[in-house]
This record gives C-alpha cells, structure tokens and sequence, in this order.
C-alpha cells in the first residue's frame, strides 16, 4: 500500500465571528444587523483543512481553549480528517478568534489571539516527535515569531523541508530566510522581504502568488503558472488552500512545477465557492478540473 504524504502544520486556529449589516457602524452607534455565523478558521487551520482534502495525512499542531468554540474546532478537525493529537485546551485563556463585520462590500476584523500565544518553542518541544516524523512542515506567522524560528532551527537540522507562508507580514529574523526551504508570499509580501539584507541569496525559495497573474517561482529559472479564469464566489481562503495543496504534493515526492500547477488549480477552485474552508476541493475535484482543462 502506498504510502500517504505526512504533512504537519504549525499555526493558528481560530473561531470566526462574522456579523453581516447593511451599514457600518459609526463610532458609539448600535445598529440591528442582517446575520450572524461562526466559521471555523485560522490560517494554520485553514491550511491543515485545505491539505486534509487532498489526501494527505495531516497533523495539526496547535492550541485552543477549554470552553466551547475550542471543542467545537477540535470535533470539526476529526470530521475532516485532521489529526489532532498536537491540539491542547488551556484552561485559563480563549480560543482565538476573529470578529468580522461585513458591509457594502467592505469589512472590519478584530483578531483576539487568545490560546495562540500559547504555542511556544517549549510548546513545541513536547510535540517534537510528531515534527520528526512528518515529509514536510507548513508554517504561517499568526503564532509567536519565536516559535517559527525554533520550528525552522529544528526542521533544517533534521533535513525536514519547511514552507513558510510569511502572512500577515511582519519582521523576521534574517536566519529564518536561510533555514526554511520555500516561502510562499504575494506581491506584497514579497517586496518587504526583499528589503532584507539576505534576500538576493534565497530569491530561489520564493513561490509568489500573484491573483490573476498566476504563480512565479525559480527553477532553472524564473517560471510562471498562469491563473484560471473561474467564477469567483469569494476569494477568503484561496491562498491557504494554495498553501495546504502545495505541501501535500512537495511531501509527495512531486517535481516542484507540478506541485505548484496543481495548487494553482486548488486554489482557482476554492474561490469558486463561498468561505475560506468551505471552498477547499478534494483531490477528485482537482484531478478532474486539471483534466478538463488539459493540464500536466
């Protein structure tokens, strides 16, 4: 029997608390809104979801809290598969969450962090042996800054290969360019790394998303995957189904253009749905959609 992809994500999971309304309200005004939802969120949640889909055998590493939005993540990541054996419950802190309020086309976020921040270096110490024993670790930056470069101090030492997603951006340290194997940036991303005095020696690990110009990476060479002209429901999520994809396919053992094409495809799919996870297509969906469109 073949051998399942063993990917283990090291990142956020959060509650999503979002509140349609037709205006937005002004400073010390109380308005009726239009709806309400909870959606199960988080980059590095997303990302496990995205990658679960596609077949793979995904570990989460993560933290929450013990009260309800906590039990209700961890029961949706066994229904989609994710193993949550590396998600612990804090007793004394909350689970993250997001507070979203969306209005003509428009919207305002409050980010909580809660049980995030619990995800340290010592954390991840006791998580250690589900870290060896995976083909391939995705990192985002919605957990201390710290642990990233502890988790990627550790991956390099062991020939673990590493994807760091560097969003939401904000300064890194210059050994973290050196240790990861890949980042996957947008645009903009991009240009505030390469302000790093260490860029120009790493420009090969970058793997840009650029929306509808497609992807840009290196190798032998700048290359670029066109994007696909889909209908477009909602874009929430199509870079963490980008990401998720990606490492399924690099743990894989696939060539690093043909993993790159088909998280293209993984993401030109999901915005063809709404909702950041409700969007991410199985590994069928993909393969048909690469087939229908006659892609290798």
């Amino acid at each position: 029997m073949k051998k399942q992809p063993r990917v283990c994500v090291v990142g956020s999971i959060n509650m999503d608390l979002v509140t349609t309304t037709k205006k937005m309200p002004e400073q010390g005004e109380t308005i009726l809104g239009e709806d309400f939802a909870t959606y199960p969120g988080g980059k590095g949640a997303n990302q496990a979801i995205a990658a679960a889909r596609l077949g793979a055998d995904v570990y989460m590493i993560g933290a929450v809290g013990d009260d309800a939005f906590g039990r209700t993540l961890r029961t949706h990541f066994e229904k989609e598969g994710v193993l949550s054996n590396g998600i612990e419950a804090f007793g004394d802190i909350s689970t993250g969450i997001a507070t979203i309020i969306l209005s003509e086309n428009d919207n305002r976020i409050i980010v909580a962090v809660g049980a995030n921040k619990e995800v340290t270096p010592d954390y991840i110490e006791s998580k250690l042996e589900i870290i060896l024993n995976s083909d391939i670790i995705l990192l985002q930056f919605e957990i201390p800054m710290e642990t990233i470069e502890y988790v990627v101090n550790v991956a390099d030492e062991h020939h673990i290969p590493v994807i760091v997603n560097p969003a939401p951006f904000h300064t890194m340290p210059e050994n973290l360019l050196q240790g990861a194997t890949y980042f996957t940036p947008n645009e903009i991303e991009l240009l505030a790394m390469s302000k790093m005095a260490s860029f120009d020696s790493v420009r090969e690990k970058m793997i840009v998303t650029k929306g509808e110009k497609g992807v840009q990476f290196w190798k032998d060479g700048e290359k670029t995957v066109d994007s696909h002209k889909v209908p477009v429901k909602d874009t929430t999520g199509a870079g963490d189904t980008f990401n998720g994809a990606l490492a399924v396919e690099l743990a894989a053992g696939k060539p690093l253009e043909e993993a790159v094409k088909l998280a293209n495809a993984s993401a030109a799919l999901s915005i063809t749905k709404l909702g950041a996870q409700g969007g991410m297509p199985t590994r069928s969906e993909v393969e048909h959609f690469l087939s229908k469109n006659n892609i290798n």
